[in-house]
């Protein structure tokens, strides 16, 4: 077999030759997640979060036909600032590859681009979905297919909230993912520490964690499994809070006609303005949060 097109930055090639531990972390929250230039500046210091806690970074982007495993301060600057972006998941991933587009990788293309890497964990702020009004429009993600089929971890704060969590976890549940809330028995949601769901699964430390990881391997269980850590209280938006910007960011969408890989982007950036900045803050919050668990995790998993 031809390998996959993969470069590889010096300091995650030297952390794969050693076996030290490797947290990948997603671009769209750098492109199509964030203004600029709040996104490069979290960007960084999510980077510094994995590395403060024993791991190594490994930001990846697609870039000139090759899966980009790993990016230095000014690649990071680059995209960034970037204006023709390409937001990539399972079903794009090829063709921008083959085409030689730069995009930015979803969860799920960033999960495929892991595991292809050998990355085992992953941290990221939210997964996508299934959309409210899915039951109509059909709009589910591709990352929630993608946790059942490819074995990463991934730590997020649950699902964005933007979506129907209720049927996002009964559809985690039919594919056999192991949704596992960290540290608590509610579901978070975001911005919110509560979603009002309880989570299937509870794992207090990172070491369990890791363990179940590993048992999934050795059973043949394939996918992932989603560690839904709460945003730390400091930072929380609770859920009725948010809620009503939610809504109103949802009416907007549906007047506007946003429709597909735009929606998530603009509820986004809309509620963002709407809680005046809040929304923003707290999801910076949860993801440096998420990427200090990860690399517990990955340190976990390095130690065999």
């Amino acid at each position: 077999m031809i390998a996959p097109p993969l470069a590889f930055s010096a300091d995650v090639a030297a952390a794969r030759a050693a076996g030290a531990p490797i947290v990948a972390l997603e671009s769209t929250i750098i492109t199509h997640g964030m203004p600029f230039p709040a996104n490069v500046e979290t960007a960084r210091a999510v980077e510094a979060e994995v590395r403060a806690a024993g791991a190594v970074p490994a930001t990846i982007a697609v870039t000139a036909g090759r899966i980009r495993v790993g990016l230095d301060a000014g690649e990071l600057d680059a995209l960034a600032s970037a204006t023709d972006v390409r937001k990539l998941s399972r079903a794009d991933l090829a063709v921008a590859l083959s085409e030689g587009w730069t995009g930015a990788t979803t969860v799920a293309a960033t999960m495929i681009c892991a595991r292809l890497a050998g990355i085992e964990v992953f941290a990221t702020g939210g997964i996508g979905g299934v959309h409210r009004g899915a039951e109509t429009s059909f709009d589910v993600s591709a990352d929630l297919s993608e946790l059942a089929q490819t074995p990463v971890t991934v730590v997020a704060s649950g699902a964005k909230a933007i979506l129907d969590l209720a049927k996002t976890l009964e559809v985690l549940e039919t594919m056999g993912v192991p949704v596992i809330a960290f540290g608590q028995d509610a579901l978070p949601a975001f911005w919110s520490r509560e979603s009002g769901l309880d989570a299937p699964l509870r794992l207090d430390d990172a070491g369990a964690i890791a363990r179940a990881h590993r048992m999934r391997a050795r059973l043949g269980l394939p996918g992932g499994q989603l560690v839904a850590n709460p945003i730390p209280r400091d930072a929380e938006i609770p859920a009725a809070e948010i809620a009503p910007h939610i809504t109103a960011a949802l009416a907007m969408a549906e007047r506007e006609g946003i429709a597909a890989k735009a929606v998530t982007p603009f509820l986004l950036s809309e509620i963002g303005r709407g809680t005046e900045g809040r929304a923003l803050a707290a999801n910076i919050a949860l993801v440096r949060n998420n990427a200090r668990l990860a690399a517990r995790i990955a340190v976990e998993l390095a130690r065999g």
